[in-house]
């Protein structure tokens, strides 16, 4: 007589229902997990501020002003630099100066939160640098929010504060080639100036050595007042012999000598006149038109050289005082204790996401099997 099979109604919980004894297992190990081997992970936290140098006189305080809302123009500025403090070049001067591959990848930490290998590549090494290192920023406040995480608090403080001096370093560094490219622009526009204004001033030298004249406009001066009193000269010597003729005869001795005398002045003033003006090149009103063409050029491009050393200044000044500065409100905390992993925060979460997915697979096997019936 055979035996009737044992019904399966009272074949052991467990066996019978599959997904909850998996989900049991996974809660157990979930538990296990975040409560015994999960690493710590410390956090250390800095808060840095962009602020700009430049103070206009127009400027005024207002209460919007103190209470931060004036740092929206600088917002740009803090986007750029929590870019570069997340870049891969970023990633590689931590590397280089800490060692981060060997910290994170240390077998002595849990497998599932550190990196599995020393060597892999720069690409999944940069996913898990963002993974470990974050940096917000404050829309309301304009503060940049630097955190970093690491199985040690020296590692994390170290971090952090390498962070915020690369940061105040590149910000220094990107305004002061700026400020620096501007004052390179003014000082090489300077150098050309000063070069023209050398070659005007040469010409003239070159003009007064060819001439032998330091000044044509008082060699002009000179012979025109020469020229001057020669014919007040010859004027009285006319007059002197109109007066003598009206009682010597013309040929008389003095009548003969006065002739000599004016003929020998209007042939001096003659000359004169022709060192200042006539047909020829190297008249005095040529030579006085060339030279203070020479002049002109020599003070507007010495003019010119003034304002451009004006202008240097002021650059530098405006320079230096459009620099931006990362102030630092607080500096990178050394953490006393592990924020990471909130290990019962975790555990719960693991355990409910494991019951629900394990109760709507199990629901689900419930109405497959009550259609294969």
């Amino acid at each position: 007589m055979n035996t009737p099979s044992k019904p399966k109604a009272n074949r052991p919980g467990l066996r019978r229902r599959p997904i909850l004894g998996s989900a049991a297992v996974l809660a157990l190990l979930s538990v296990l997990y975040w409560t015994v081997i999960a690493s710590d992970r410390y956090i250390s936290q800095a808060h840095a501020i962009i602020q700009s140098t430049d103070i206009t006189s127009g400027q005024t305080m207002d209460l919007s002003s103190l209470l931060g809302n004036s740092n929206s123009g600088n917002r740009t500025d803090q986007l750029l630099l929590r870019d570069y403090l997340l870049s891969v070049d970023m990633l590689k001067k931590l590397d280089a100066k800490l060692g981060l591959r060997a910290h994170y990848s240390d077998k002595a930490h849990d497998v599932l939160s550190r990196m599995w290998f020393d060597d892999v590549s720069l690409e999944k090494f940069y996913d898990y640098y963002l993974s470990r290192v974050s940096i917000e920023f404050d829309e309301y406040a304009g503060v940049l929010v630097i955190n970093a995480q690491a199985y040690d608090a020296k590692m994390a403080h170290a971090i952090t504060a390498t962070l915020v001096a690369e940061g105040e370093r590149f910000m220094n560094k990107l305004a002061h080639e700026l400020a620096q490219e501007q004052v390179d622009f003014l000082k090489q526009e300077i150098e050309q100036i000063r070069a023209d204004t050398m070659t005007a001033r040469q010409a003239m030298l070159n003009f007064q050595n060819k001439y032998g004249m330091v000044s044509p406009e008082a060699t002009t001066e000179n012979v025109a007042g020469i020229v001057n009193s020669l014919e007040a000269k010859l004027t009285d010597l006319q007059t002197t012999r109109a007066a003598m003729l009206g009682y010597l005869m013309p040929d008389s001795a003095n009548i003969s000598e006065l002739n000599l005398q004016i003929s020998a002045v209007e042939k001096q003033i003659a000359r004169e006149k022709a060192r200042l003006t006539s047909t020829s090149s190297k008249t005095l009103n040529r030579t006085v038109e060339e030279y203070q063409r020479l002049k002109m050029n020599a003070e507007f491009t010495q003019d010119i050289y003034k304002t451009a050393l004006v202008a240097l200044e002021k650059g530098r000044f405006e320079a230096s005082r459009t620099l931006k500065k990362m102030s630092i409100l607080q500096t990178p905390t050394l953490p006393e204790y592990a924020l990471e992993p909130r290990r019962f925060y975790n555990s719960t979460v693991s355990l409910i996401v494991i019951l629900l997915t394990a109760g709507i697979l199990q629901l689900l096997a419930a109405i497959i099997r009550d259609h294969k019936d």
